[in-house]
């Protein structure tokens, strides 16, 4: 797999009223929609063993205050102590997540427990000489297309523009978060990465193009890292903005460019796609925020849960915990020819990304814990 990353560190309705709804919506656009609730598994492993950090007192105890937006749902249990000494791994949540005006609350008190047990577990040795930034990452390639959106338009089929999707194969109108960690398949190269993700279909003169290659990072571009733990299972986020279709006032906005040898040689004919030397290919990265409310799995516009880290390389007080920072970097089989090129959603300047987190809770927490927080590379296994 190539590492193209410059830096670390994005059917006819039947009723005049769905004709409506989704004309109003537009896909991935920003209209506010209510997600369907989903409830978390037991396949956990946020706790794995290890002793020796704190337990109270860390980033993201949403024990002490419950949504403004919906009612918190029963607390769970506390977790017990195995016969050999370890830590028992704590449920994500312990009842089904509160849905209230598009705005999904998990339990405060089992994701207290889940990121007590987080910061508890001891991190793994780091050996050999990696390189010093926190981040792992999956490689990735196209798993399928269609115009639905699981997040935005929940069961709403066709409703969408299209979309080009990787990870997981199911991914459809109907996804949620136990379905998507039922499907066991994924275009992925971690086994353990069920999550899903998506972005707007790019088309050439009507046809589609399909990337060469999607390399998935998960980083961390706080001043201090080692605070960060993982996302709850079903945590889901849109980046960018499918109505935006023109560039940012200083030119610096939702650029594709060029990933190789020659690299950029010119501008296509609308001056909005690079043209790339025939060694090269265009590249997108796209990058979410990384710092979590520690409340919510998702919110009327998919974003104002999330937030990203303001001017002191830290997260903003109403968004307090650090979460991986999740990266598209996206190659596309196109060099000197890039005119005709369109998104689904319209102009280059429409590009947008959504994410639904359905990893494996062990496997996830090991590579925030001995990765992230200890401020190293490891490759898409989790090794350093």
């Amino acid at each position: 797999m190539i590492n193209l990353r410059p830096t670390i560190g994005r059917r006819r309705s039947v009723t005049a009223v769905l004709l409506l709804s989704v004309a109003l919506a537009g896909g991935c656009k920003e209209a506010p929609g209510t997600p369907g609730a989903s409830t978390p598994s037991s396949d956990t492993g946020i706790g794995s063993s290890g002793p020796g950090a704190p337990t109270s007192g860390v980033p993201g105890d949403a024990s002490a205050t419950a949504s403004p937006s919906g009612t918190p749902s029963t607390p769970s249990a506390s977790a017990t102590t195995s016969t050999s000494a370890k830590p028992v791994i704590p449920p994500t949540s312990a009842a089904p997540p509160t849905v209230a005006g598009g705005w999904i609350t998990i339990d405060p008190a089992a994701q207290a427990a889940a990121t007590s047990a987080f910061f508890a577990r001891k991190p793994k040795p780091v050996t050999g000489n990696p390189v010093k930034v926190p981040e792992f990452n999956v490689g990735c390639k196209t798993s399928h297309h269609n115009s639905d959106d699981p997040i935005v338009l929940p069961k709403l089929v066709g409703g969408s523009h299209n979309h080009t999707f990787w990870g997981n194969t199911s991914t459809d109108a109907n996804s949620t978060a136990e379905s998507l960690r039922a499907s066991k398949a994924t275009t992925c190269n971690s086994p353990d990465d069920q999550s899903a993700y998506w972005v707007p279909t790019m088309y050439q003169n009507g046809k589609v193009v399909d990337p060469t290659e999607v390399t998935v990072y998960y980083g961390s571009r706080l001043k201090d890292p080692s605070r960060t733990q993982p996302f709850p299972f079903g945590l889901r986020m849109i980046t960018g903005n499918a109505k935006n279709q023109v560039d940012t006032p200083d030119k610096q906005g939702n650029h594709f460019w060029c990933a190789g040898i020659g690299g950029e040689i010119g501008r296509s004919a609308d001056k909005t796609f690079p043209v790339c030397a025939k060694t090269a290919n265009i590249v997108r990265q796209i990058t979410f925020p990384d710092c979590w409310d520690g409340k919510h799995l998702d919110s009327p516009d998919h974003k104002a849960h999330m937030a990203n880290g303001d001017h002191t390389g830290a997260c903003p007080t109403s968004h307090p915990v650090p979460v991986p920072s999740v990266s598209f970097v996206i190659s596309y089989p196109l060099s000197a020819n890039t005119d005709g090129i369109t998104l689904a959603s319209g102009t280059s300047f429409s590009m947008h990304a959504d994410f639904f987190n359905a990893w494996k809770d062990e496997a996830l927490a090991a590579r925030v814990r001995n990765c992230l927080d200890q401020g190293v590379k490891c490759n898409s296994a989790g090794n350093f």
